[in-house]
């Protein structure tokens, strides 16, 4: 995702869907000589249809999902959302690049060694923000509300979590744990998160290019193990205490960012985000 997000942020003013100055430094040195190449007119295209073809549909459905966001985001925060939460935050920088976010308090939660990585990449060209709190925490055996407690975060104050590209990687009861802890934070606070369709791990053959990207991830030592039924999704979020306010699949927010080019764009319909508000009951 860093290099996508790089690559796009590489095109010019007028045609990329957002600026992320960020994303180039999480990559490996070779990749950042692959993103300066990508801003050249003839060969940036070239090299995203490169990509495209390796990875079908992974590089258009996640810029356009990382935009998406960011719109959800600055209506969550204009709506009177007072906090930030990311959770799983990897290489996330939209604590430093939005500026909807300035003066807010961000809670990034991750394993430790990955947000000091971070935070020392990115002190080097942005400096110190006392703002953006790193939450470490050891998935398998830490508590998520003990550990943002201690960090100083507050429950009872309207919140925006975001946990993107997460819960296919969790168990069910993983996920249903934190949909919990969500459905338990003040009402209005909004939850923001992807998923894959349940139906690519059961037949892959349903979705163009999904064994490919299957096999992909396996082979990284990190395979995809959860998802939803997009059809049980709302249900699901209520029995939590959430309303599902929008479903989106890959090809409705390329769409919606890449207009008529979107019908071009094959591949990744499998995956999918949401956005989700509290609402103080449970069903």
């Amino acid at each position: 995702m860093a290099l996508f997000r790089a690559l796009e942020s590489a095109q010019p003013e007028s045609r990329r869907l957002f600026h992320d100055p960020f994303a180039a430094m999480f990559v490996s040195t070779p990749l950042r000589q692959v993103v300066r190449w990508s801003a050249m007119p003839v060969l940036g295209p070239l090299l995203r249809r490169i990509i495209d073809r390796f990875w079908p549909g992974a590089r258009s459905s996640g810029v356009a999902r990382t935009r998406l966001i960011d719109d959800w985001i600055a209506v969550s925060i204009a709506s009177g959302s007072h906090q930030l939460v990311v959770l799983g935050a990897g290489f996330d920088s939209r604590a430093w690049r939005m500026p909807v976010l300035a003066g807010l308090p961000v809670y990034e939660v991750d394993h430790a060694a990955t947000a000091a990585e971070k935070r020392r990449r990115i002190a080097a060209v942005a400096g110190s923000q006392s703002r953006v709190v790193s939450v470490a925490l050891d998935f398998d055996r830490d508590r998520l509300p003990d550990a943002l407690a201690a960090c100083g975060f507050d429950p009872k104050r309207r919140t925006t979590v975001i946990w993107e590209g997460v819960t296919n990687y969790l168990t069910a009861d993983a996920v249903r744990s934190v949909l919990a802890w969500v459905g338990a934070l003040a009402p209005g606070s909004n939850l923001i998160f992807t998923y894959i369709h349940r139906g690519v791990l059961d037949d892959p053959t349903r979705f163009e290019g999904a064994a490919k990207i299957l096999l992909a991830v396996a082979s990284t030592g990190e395979p995809w193990t959860f998802g939803f039924l997009p059809a049980a999704l709302s249900r699901c979020l209520l029995t939590h205490g959430l309303r599902l306010t929008e479903d989106l699949g890959a090809n409705d927010y390329r769409a919606r960012y890449f207009g008529a080019d979107a019908r071009r764009m094959r591949g990744y319909a499998f995956y999918r985000a949401a956005l989700a508000t509290v609402t103080g009951d449970h069903a």
